[in-house]
């Protein structure tokens, strides 16, 4: 028997002595508040949620990426590197787009995949890139960038070349990163 104005305690089918615990509501509007307020005192206390900020030279606060030339028989050499030297920076909050005063311009100079070992077991990715910065037409800074990553061979030439640009990618992100830190300034 239950009072007025109290629910009877629920029981769970097949066994009635036992009462089913009450269910909780889902997080409501009080506890997303209080989480955004948080994150905007967080906020004003200097700290963000982004991955870090460039420390670029004065005048590259906001950078652009050229194409990338490619003298390399790998036609996506140039194409990947670039876009990731884009990733990088906007990781930082750096990524300017077309209309910013700095840009970084490169050129991979080599990419290439050969085998390492005479019964083809392995292959050594070689990726070598040149890049400067460039703060309103002048050259700030330049660097090279050499990359080497060995990957597994394959019986199937497929899926040794899936590996050759799974490699690729990978050397080019790790170039890309290498580049935007040997811009920054301490």
């Amino acid at each position: 028997m239950t009072r007025p104005g109290h629910a009877a305690p629920r029981t769970r089918v097949g066994d009635p002595s036992r009462p089913v615990p009450a269910r909780r509501s889902p997080p409501g509007r009080a506890r997303l508040a209080r989480l955004a307020a948080a994150a905007l005192v967080a906020s004003g206390c200097g700290y963000s949620l982004s991955a870090g900020t460039a420390r670029l030279p004065p005048g590259a606060e906001r950078v652009s990426v050229a194409p990338f030339d490619d003298r390399t028989p790998d036609a996506e050499a140039g194409a990947l590197v670039a876009a990731a030297v884009r990733r990088e920076l906007a990781r930082r909050g750096a990524d300017g787009g077309p209309g910013a005063k700095a840009a970084i311009e490169g050129t991979v100079v080599r990419a290439s995949f050969a085998p390492t070992t005479p019964q083809v077991a392995s292959y050594r990715l070689v990726l070598e890139v040149r890049a400067r910065l460039v703060v309103d037409g002048k050259a700030v800074a330049e660097q090279t960038v050499r990359r080497e990553l060995d990957a597994l061979g394959e019986e199937d030439a497929l899926a040794t070349e899936g590996r050759r640009r799974v490699a690729l990618r990978k050397a080019a992100e790790e170039a890309a990163r290498e580049i935007v830190e040997g811009f920054e300034v301490p």
